[in-house]
This record gives C-alpha cells, structure tokens and sequence, in this order.
C-alpha cells in the first residue's frame, strides 16, 4: 500500500513531522517498507538564473554561462558562480534548476566535484529532467517561467516535495488499504484528528439507459449488492495535474480521467470500481452471472482468459464484458471518444474472487482488495463520491442509481471487559481511554457490547478488542515484570529424573567424539516400513511432504539420512546421534525416548603407528556400555542375538537386564545400507532412555572407590566345543557359576580351522576364557578355587554340551 503525505493530509488534520508519522504507523501494525522522500534526494536543487551565456572558447557545443544562485534561499544573497554548459538552450536569461558543488545527481550518480572543461572552471550543473529522473528528455536544461523566485528549491516550487509512504499491510487488515483507513488508525493514536467525508447524494437527472440484474445463484455467495449509474456527455481527457502527479508517486501510469478516477478510489479509500464505454454495451442491460465455461474475454491487460465454470462474470447481450471484481474488458473499456460511461460499485465474496483469480493468474488492485474483504457498507458511497468527482473532473450529468441484490448484514458485537487488557496483554488501561479508542475506530459501544465496523472484517471475538485497544495505545509502553514466585528461597529442580538422564546421555555421546543430529519425526512409507512401522495409525492425515508421510519408528532413518549427505560431500568417517521420540502406534503412550548413535568410516585419522581401523559393532557397544556407565546403569548385564531386522543378524547383540532389554548394538544390515546410498559399513546403537533403573542412591558425585585388600585369583579353562556354539554362550554359563566370587569372565583364545579339525575332530573347535574369582571377607583356598572351577566346567557342559579340553 503506497500514499503521499499530502494525500494522507486529505484525510487527517495532523501537525505531525514525517518522522513521527512512520514511526506511529510501523507501532500500529502497518509496517514501513520504505519513504521515498524527495526532499532527501531532490532538496538541494534551486531555481536559478542564466546571467550571461557566452561561447566556450576552445569548444563549439559549450556555453560558458555566468549563473546567479541564492544558496540561503529567496531573499538572500546572491552568488555567482561559471558553469560550462552543453545544453542547446541555454542562454542569457535562462531560469532553470542549479545543482551545487557537492550535489549528487539521481539521474546520472554522479556526485559534482568542481572541475575544469577544455581550460575553463566549471563550479555546479544546470540540470535537465532526466538528471532530477523526471522524465527521460535530457534534450536541454529545464526552462522555468521568468518570475519563477530564485533560490527556492525546486521540490517546493513545482509541487514534488511530496514523501511517499510504502507500507506492508498484513492479510486481517483490509481496512488499511486505503488512506482513509491509514489515516484513522493515526487518528485514533493521537497523530491528528480524522476528516470528515461528505458524502452527499448526487441526485439523478434522468433514468439510466442501462440496468443491472445478478444472477440468483450469486446473490447469496458471490455478488450480494451490484449498483451503478450511467454519466453521460463526459470529456474523457488527461487528468489534471495533481490526480497525475499523485498517481505516479505509488507507481501507477496516468491513463485517462475516467480510469485515473477509479485507481484513485482503489487508493483512496479501498473501493475498487469500473466504468462501462456505454456505447458499447449490447442490449442496455449487465448481468452479472456464473460462467457457464468457455467464454473467453480480451482483458485490460491485452491478455484473453477462458473462464471456468462458476466463475462470475459481468455481461451484456453480445458476451462477457468484464471479469467480475478483478479485471475489465478491452471491448468495453474507456477512451478518449467516450462520451457516455456507466460507472459500477458493487461487493464481491472475497473467496469467489480470489479462487478465480488463482486459478487465472490475474493479479489486480481489485482482485488484491476484493479477496482480503472491502467495506460492504461503503459500495454506494463510494459509488456517490466517484460521480461527484467524475462530474467535476470531466462533467456531464448522472443517471439515477440502478441496482441489484442488497449489501449482506455484518453486524456483530462482543463483550467489552476493560479488565481483559491487563488479563490479555498486561497493560492497566483506564476503562475511559478503551472506550475512547474503540469509538475513534469506528467502533460502536453500548454498555458492555461492542459493535466492529463494517470495514473491519478481522474482529471476531472480545479478544481482538483487547488488541485494537493494545496496538493503539502502543505496546511498547508494555513493561516486563516478574511473574509471582509460588515460594520464596532457592527454586527447587524442576528437571524430571528422565530429564536429568536425557541431558546426561547427549553430554556424554558429545564426550564421546559424536555430533548430535536433530531430524524430523516424520519419514517416507518405505522407511517406516524398512524400520518395522508404516502402519495406517502412523500416518500422517496432512503430511507437509510426499518424504514425511509417518511418524518414524526408529532414529536411524534420520541419521542414515544425514549420513548419506555427509558422504556425498566428502566426509566418510561419520559420528552422528540423536536423542529423540519414537513411536510404535497412534496412541498417547505408544512412544518412548531413544538415544541411538551411528559410526561409518574408521575410528580415527591416519597416522604413523597404523592404528586407523575401520569401525566395527564391539566400538558400538563400547560407547553403549559407556553410555549405561553414565548413567547409573548396573555394570553386570547379560547380552544375547534378539536383534531387530534392520541389524546384522550375525554381527549384532542387546545388553539386557533380565527381561528388560537396555540397549542394542551391531552392524547395520547391508540391505538397509544399500536403501539409502552408504558407501561401506556402519555400526550402530539405540538405548531405551527409559529402559535402565534408576540408581538407588541419587547424589552429585561419584560413589566412594571399592578396594579389596584381598588378592583376586584368576584361572583359565578350554572347552572343545561344536562350531556352532556361540562364545556368549560359554561366557554367560561361566558368569552365572558363582555371582559372588567370579568378577569377570573373558574370552582370550578361539582355535579352530583345518587343525583344529585334526586333533579333536570334525566340526569342533576350541574355546579358552579366563575367570578372575574375587574373594570377599576371606582369602581362597585350593578347595575353594577347585569347588568354583568345578561349578563353571559343569555350567559350561550343560549350556553349551562341550568338554574340558584336557
């Protein structure tokens, strides 16, 4: 929405600078993009005179001119100075605009420097349009009238100290897309007092040869009211000078008096209209009707556009003439032959229009004002204000007024309870002033109800009253103020135990040497379903993308994912994880917190001592084991091969609890690998943020160091076992011997192969642990150590059916 401050000045009596008048209307709500001030750009230029024009002496197309400037304005004194000039006009008593030394010219960028031009001092710059970007002509040097005052700066004299405002008008405020309504928000904040707007009836002389019907299909949704009038005997020439002048400083192009009207109200006061060439609307009569589909119209954008089915359009008996409430016809459009017009006001759906003008890409004033909602209340008025200035502009005398339909009902009014702005928004505002302030927006109050205007179809509810009153009396005035301590002291922690393990988790993989990834909670079909989901009651209803379709059963979609990009880009040794939400079904409680992290590529960079490796799955249930040791989770676990599908089946395990399974570690399965482009093996983990106890004793530091001043003895057993016997297995049965005393159990030697095939048979192989046994309260004897060794060889027998290799 663009203006000028004196076009703002038409609606508001406001002594307010320029500066105050921006600052008030971005604290309103209607922020500025931009004031294009002439006085900034154009203030240093001054009317000045040609005292004497000589020629230059070492160059036939330059004049050396003698030019008496008043730097201090009219009135003061006058100064002389020589400026070389090429203009074909200049001559002896020449008035025309001077720039100074010093000046910088828009139309050229130049800033003028004193210089010397084939011998001779040139100080300053007689100047053309082009140079001040008025106009393109550069032809010769602006010539002004002989008592034009001198020294007067040339913004003043020729009107064009005019700023202009630009302002970004936000979809709930229609209203403020016209200067009438920027002026009244101003109005109301105390910057000047409203004008008011006479709107008297211009009476009609004669029946208007044209009428006007609305289809009933649109008289409920589409066109509730259509009225017009018909003018006739107008002069359709140039508008006047100012009508052009304000036009042009928004950006719009001058056509006709006729047209340059009907873009003024648009402007004016956010009332888009039309006019009709009369003598060239068939049968004498406009229906406004739904299109049946096919028609086709010459807009006035020199552009045809075949209408759809439904979309409204506005016709006379030889077809459709206008493309209702976003663009006219070329046919029946205004020209300089004009003689008779029939100018049209009327209310459109705003939902019918902007559908229409989406789907044909027409972008207008009137489409972008009608699909945000103009002022119902105002389409006669409007239409009263526009004859009026029609008739004084270009003159002839005004029909009666036709119309069609009536204008829809949008009275509504809430509760008003002053003490919801301090409630709401935390300002204490006398009832009297929100009173004052509703009522200078056009709002009317009765009692405790408050009636929004017609203008203003974004008030739907007591709360929007608490924001007009707010946004008027400015909320920067709101102070921030502590909100009331439910009790004295120190605040007590208010991080949940989960909450504390969560904080720990992420510092300690961050310890670890991984980068912490935050991914969507959403994923394709296929990758829920790679991951055990894709279910229906994981999907999405309104998915922002075809890509995030379900809710994601597992964090390692989304790490993969960002593995994938980080390969593509170079980087091959990956550390990621991500602490998140994942969810096994649609319910509240069907979701749990994971930490899984994800490591592709070697362990390190390489170096000299060769100790880069690539990464395998017991690096993964190290940094698991590291990550249950933060936490408090207990140190003896068991582990066992239940992994999910989306693991390796013979290089992946879980550390469990009993039942309760803590965590899940391994290689990833190749064929998930493959599905989403990782070039070589990763390894993976996932803890359930949930899933270990809680320690038992909750304090700040570590616990006490344990020493045991008794002398730990360790033994090593050999068991020729069948080669299908996991090493878990024996580790497991050995642990379980004798809780008390065993400590650790360890696997230190595997012989198998052709040999091993040779000396204890076919399918065997042998498996050597080592037992470290430590005593409590006393130390072993040989009996002890014996009786232990016996159990952890029978143990072993039973679960796995090997032998003591002896």
């Amino acid at each position: 929405m663009k203006f000028t401050l004196s076009w703002l000045k038409e609606h508001l009596e406001t002594e307010a600078t320029l500066d105050e008048i921006v600052e008030a209307l971005t604290d309103l709500g209607l922020e500025v993009e931009e004031v294009a001030d002439p006085a900034a750009t154009l203030g240093a230029f001054r009317i000045a005179k040609i005292a004497e024009a000589v020629k230059h002496p070492d160059a036939d197309k330059l004049n050396l001119c003698r030019v008496e400037t008043l730097p201090d304005g009219p009135g003061g004194k006058v100064e002389e100075v020589q400026v070389v000039c090429g203009a074909p006009n200049a001559r002896t008593g020449l008035v025309g605009v001077f720039a100074p030394v010093g000046t910088h010219v828009p139309g050229t960028g130049v800033d003028l420097k004193p210089g010397v031009i084939r011998g001779q001092a040139s100080n300053g710059m007689m100047c053309s349009e082009r140079e001040l970007e008025l106009s393109e002509d550069h032809d010769g040097i602006i010539e002004l009238p002989s008592d034009a005052p001198l020294g007067m700066r040339y913004i003043d004299y020729a009107g064009l100290n005019d700023p202009m405002i630009y302002i970004k008008i936000t979809p709930n405020r229609p209203d403020a897309l016209g200067v009438r309504g920027v002026a009244r928000d101003l109005a109301a904040r105390g910057l000047g007092t409203l004008k008011a707007l006479d709107v008297t009836p211009v009476a009609g002389t004669f029946a208007s040869p044209v009428t006007v019907t609305i289809d009933p299909a649109l008289k409920d949704k589409g066109c509730p009211y259509f009225a017009g009038r018909v003018i006739r005997g107008v002069k359709n020439g140039p508008s006047p000078k100012w009508l052009q002048q304000r036009l042009k400083a928004i950006g719009l192009r001058p056509i006709s008096a006729l047209v340059d009207v009907t873009n003024f109200f648009t402007f004016a006061y956010n009332r888009p209209l039309h006019v009709f060439d009369v003598a060239k609307v068939q049968g004498g009569a406009l229906r406004i009707h739904p299109a049946a589909g096919g028609e086709e119209i010459l807009a006035l954008d020199g552009k045809t556009y075949a209408l759809k089915p439904g979309m409204m359009a506005i016709s006379d008996a030889s077809g459709v003439e206008s493309i209702a409430g976003i663009m006219g016809g070329e046919h029946s459009g205004c020209t300089e032959e004009t003689v008779d017009v029939f100018l049209e006001s009327a209310y459109w759906d705003p939902i019918t229009i902007a559908t229409t003008g989406r789907a044909l890409k027409i972008n207008s004033d009137a489409r972008y004002r009608f699909e945000r909602g103009v002022d119902p209340e105002f389409t006669l008025p409007g239409l009263e204000l526009a004859t009026r200035m029609i008739l004084d502009l270009c003159g002839g005398e005004a029909s009666e007024v036709v119309s069609d339909g009536a204008v829809p009902d949008t009275t509504r009014d809430y509760r008003f309870d002053a003490a919801r702005c301090s409630s709401l928004v935390g300002m204490d505002i006398p009832e009297a002033q929100q009173r004052t302030i509703l009522e200078s927006l056009g709002f009317r109050l009765n009692g405790d109800r408050a009636t929004p205007p017609s203008w203003r179809p974004d008030v739907l509810g007591d709360a929007d009253l608490v924001e007009e009153v707010a946004r008027v009396v400015s909320l920067t005035k709101l102070e921030g103020k502590p909100m009331a301590r439910p009790q004295s002291g120190v605040p007590v922690p208010i991080l949940t135990p989960l909450q504390k393990r969560e904080r720990l988790m992420r510092r300690t993989l961050a310890a670890l040497g991984y980068h912490e990834c935050v991914t969507y909670s959403f994923i394709d079909a296929a990758s829920a379903a790679l991951f055990g989901g894709g279910e229906d009651a994981l999907k999405l209803e309104n998915p922002i993308s075809s890509e995030m379709t379900h809710m994601r059963p597992d964090l390692l979609p989304g790490l993969l994912q960002a593995a994938a990009r980080n390969q593509a880009r170079g980087f091959m040794d990956i550390a990621l994880f991500e602490l998140g939400p994942v969810f096994h079904g649609g319910e509240p409680g069907e979701q749990e917190i994971h930490a899984t992290g994800l490591l592709i590529g070697a362990n390190g960079p390489r170096d000299p001592h060769h100790a880069r490796r690539n990464v395998d799955l017991f690096d993964a249930k190290a940094d698991a084991e590291a990550v249950l040791a933060a936490i408090g989770a207990p140190a003896k676990t068991q582990s066992d091969r239940n992994v999910a599908s989306w693991f390796h089946p013979g290089r992946a395990g879980r550390l469990t609890l009993g039942k309760n399974a803590l965590a899940t570690f391994g290689e990833v399965h190749p064929r998930v690998l493959k599905a989403y482009g990782i070039k070589g093996a990763a390894v993976a983990f996932t803890l359930s943020v949930a899933a270990a106890p809680m320690p038992k004793k909750a304090t700040a530091t570590r616990p006490a160091l344990v020493l045991n001043d008794l002398q730990a003895v360790e033994r090593d057993f050999a068991f020729v076992l069948d080669t299908s016997v996991e090493a878990l297995a024996v580790v497991n049965a050995a642990q379980g011997a004798d809780k008390a005393l065993i400590e650790t159990v360890r696997v230190f030697d595997e012989f198998s192969g052709d040999k091993a095939v040779s000396q204890m048979g076919e399918g065997k192989k042998s498996l050597a642990i080592t037992v470290r046994l430590q005593p409590q309260g006393k130390t072993l004897t040989e009996e002890d150590i014996e009786a232990v060794s016996a159990k952890i060889v029978d143990k072993v027998s039973k679960a796995t059916g090997g032998t003591l290799r002896g």
